[in-house]
Order: C-alpha cells, then sequence, then structure tokens
C-alpha cells in the first residue's frame, strides 16, 4: 500500500486472483461511450453542414454581387466605347487641312504673328492654332471647298 492507504497495482499482483469485471458492466460501457461518441458525432455533423449552408449562402451572394457589378461594368464600358467613337469623329484643329498647315508652319518655325495675319486674311480664327486638340468650329461644312475658293483666289491675286 502507498502512504494514502491505496494498493500499489503492479506486477507483484497476480491476476487469476483478482475477480473478473462483470460482463453486464462491460456492455453498459461500451454501450455509453458509442452513445456518447454517435452524439458528438450528430452535433458536429449538425454544425458543418449548418456552417457549409451559410457559407454556401454567402458565395451566392458574392456571386450575384460580382455578376451585377459585370454588367454595370459592360455598360460602362459600352458607354466609354461609344464616347470614344464620338470623339474620334470629332475634327480637331490639328485634323483639319485648313488649320494644318499653319500648324505645320509654327512648328517650322515661321514667326506666329505673321502666321496670325495670314488666317485672319482667310477668315480663320487665330487662337486656334494655341489649341490643336480643340474641336473644329461648327460654322461651314467640311471647309474643302472654302479651302478650294481660297487657293483659286490666292492665285488669281
Amino acid at each position: 500500500m502507498d502512504e494514502d492507504g491505496l494498493p500499489i497495482v503492479g506486477s507483484g499482483i497476480d491476476l487469476t486472483k483478482v475477480p473478473a469485471i462483470q460482463q453486464k458492466r462491460t456492455v453498459a460501457f461500451l454501450n455509453q461511450f458509442v452513445v456518447h461518441t454517435v452524439q458528438f458525432l450528430n452535433r458536429f455533423s449538425t454544425v458543418c453542414e449548418e456552417k457549409l449552408s451559410a457559407l454556401s449562402l454567402r458565395i451566392q451572394q458574392i456571386e450575384t454581387t460580382l455578376n451585377i457589378l459585370d454588367a454595370k461594368n459592360n455598360i460602362h464600358e459600352k458607354g466609354l466605347q461609344k464616347m470614344e467613337v464620338v470623339t474620334e469623329n470629332i475634327r480637331t484643329v490639328a485634323k483639319d487641312p485648313r488649320y494644318a498647315r499653319y500648324l505645320k508652319m509654327v512648328q517650322v518655325g515661321v514667326p506666329v504673328m505673321a502666321i496670325r495675319n495670314k488666317m485672319i486674311s482667310e477668315g480663320l480664327n487665330p487662337d486656334l492654332l494655341e489649341t490643336p486638340d480643340a474641336p473644329v468650329p461648327t460654322w461651314g461644312d467640311d471647309g474643302n471647298a472654302e479651302e478650294s475658293s481660297d487657293s483659286e483666289s490666292s492665285f488669281s491675286d
């Protein structure tokens, strides 16, 4: 015996003299173990299914939101494409043949005052030299007829 008065179990015990555990008790212990294990596994399974269901619902919500954002993005891109088409169709000062030759003169180094005077004499706006990306004013048509008449008049002088 130890100091508390409990028997010491060890190799000195003859197990043939120890009575066997009752079979009913052994079955009861096993049944209790199986029942508690099954209850634990059932609760665990239920909790896992609930969490998976909640996660699945959240994923569906995210997919729905993503589809909505994708649709909005497509609409926005189509709007931008339309705006780009509109801006590509706008004729800028640099693309207009009436103004392009004067812009070229500026690049070559012709005095700006001389260019401005020539533009005024031909009925063009000299202020547009400073804004080559601005849209061409919409007075008149293409300017091709005007340009040809201007060139004819300059040859007749």
